[in-house]
């Protein structure tokens, strides 16, 4: 759902935002993990030698734009050496017993065990979640026994901690907006909410580069050079070479960047139909907190830099707005999604309010049960509860942290904007099997 993938963005490494990253799973090919073709048959290799200049480490004083077949004007670096690209460190994983878990005893499992059975129609045969989710499938999925004795016999639980032994990580929410809007420009909905435009170029790196596997560089086509996409400033200002197609128009220019901050939402539109898109792709540059831009040129103080805090900022200062909007040049493009159902998460399936989240896919498998102890936003009341990773984004970056999906609306909306506490989290991983590397 939240869409923004890891990338290689615009010639920088970056995770993205609160959007949804594409992981791989053996049997899903999310959008995002498409390549856009284009006309040029080399242009991958092309792309390839551009990647491969840019990670060089000895080759930094080549021009990137030059992409040169070569690093000739190199005096340190004859012929480029091979790519590299650091691998993250591994998550440490504990085991614990069950009653070790906060909350466990009295937690509701029928939401969690419903939840995981319908991830598992993208969960592949060779999968080693894929026993359990037979089994799951086989239990009644209304009863709460049956749920707790299905989680305590087919998993093992793993206490997660950082590569430095934090077992404690930031917990923030997320949610599924609601706009006014309209199929057509009208006075009041002049904002348009873009699809994928034709020229935005996505290659993805593993391609030719196994080790930069979940990486991909976005970009546009100029003459035979790729260079960056458009950045928001140049989307939002009317930069006559951006083109995209318009799924619809909404009035709050706030609200549009929000439903890209979430990477889904409806559309309430003014016939009395709800329109609901998700993320199809985004321009390759890196994002940038609009909170973090407004209390470090002290508009807000930090604890006021909650959505909430932004949106009411926004309305008492329009003539900055643009400027602020401008300071992430990050861009999501959406698709048209069936309106029935809830929206889509990285693995594929509609989230569950209250029992998905987003994680970092290279700590925590999409699929997999994690049990979540933390507590409600601004305040100190448990919030201890098994829930599934169903979900990424690229500012869900850590061993132990973890976005909270509250569902759709304004009641959600006012429950994630305050979300930012601090919890614990525990994999629920197939008894017998290794950790996840």
């Amino acid at each position: 759902m939240r869409g923004r993938p890891p990338t290689y963005s615009s010639f920088l490494l970056r995770g993205q935002v609160h959007h949804t990253i594409s992981a791989a799973i053996a049997s899903t090919t999310a959008i995002s993990r498409k390549i856009t073709h284009i006309a040029r048959p080399s242009f991958l290799a092309v792309a390839a030698a551009f990647a491969a200049i840019v990670l060089a480490s000895a080759c930094r004083q080549l021009p990137v734009t030059e992409l040169a077949a070569s690093c000739a004007p190199c005096p340190v670096c004859p012929q480029c050496p091979p790519v590299g690209v650091t691998p993250p460190r591994a998550a440490q994983y504990e085991a614990a017993e069950f009653s070790a878990l906060p909350g466990w005893r009295d937690a509701a499992l029928v939401p969690s065990l419903q939840a995981f059975v319908r991830g598992c129609a993208r969960i592949a045969s060779g999968h080693v979640l894929r026993r359990a989710c037979d089994a799951g499938a086989a239990m009644p999925l209304q009863n709460e026994e049956s749920a707790r004795r299905f989680f305590e016999s087919e998993f093992s639980a793993l206490a997660i901690a950082d590569p430095e032994g934090a077992r404690e990580g930031l917990i923030t929410g997320y949610y599924e907006p609601i706009l006014p809007g309209s199929r057509t420009r009208t006075t009041a909905h002049r904002h348009p909410v873009y699809a994928a435009p034709a020229d935005l170029v996505s290659v993805d790196l593993a391609s030719q580069h196994p080790e930069l596997r979940g990486l991909r560089l976005r970009g546009r086509v100029e003459g035979r050079r790729l260079v960056p996409y458009w950045s928001r400033a140049d989307i939002d200002g009317g930069n006559a070479q951006f083109a995209a197609p318009v799924l619809a128009w909404v009035a709050d220019p706030v609200e549009l960047f929000f439903l890209q901050i979430q990477g889904s939402g409806q559309i309430a539109l003014d016939s009395g139909e709800r329109l609901r898109v998700g993320y199809a792709d985004q321009n390759g540059h890196p994002y940038r907190s609009l909170g973090r831009y407004l209390v470090d040129r002290g508009e807000l103080k930090l604890e006021q830099a909650s959505m909430q805090g932004i949106k009411a900022w926004a309305l008492a200062n329009p003539a900055k707005l643009q400027e602020a909007l401008n300071a992430n040049p990050s861009y999501v493009f959406f698709r048209e999604l069936p309106a029935d159902g809830g929206p889509i998460g990285a693995l594929g399936v509609p989230l569950s309010a209250g029992y998905s989240i987003a994680v970092d896919p290279r700590h925590v498998p999409l699929g997999a049960p994690v049990y979540l102890a933390t507590t409600f936003p601004l305040s100190a009341r448990p919030l201890e509860r098994l829930v599934i990773a169903q979900d990424t984004g690229g500012a869900i970056r850590g061993a132990v942290r973890n976005d909270f999906f509250w569902g759709s609306g304004e009641e959600a909306g006012a429950l994630a904007g305050r979300m930012r506490q601090q919890g614990r989290v525990w994999l629920l991983w197939p008894r017998g099997a290794a950790p996840p590397q």
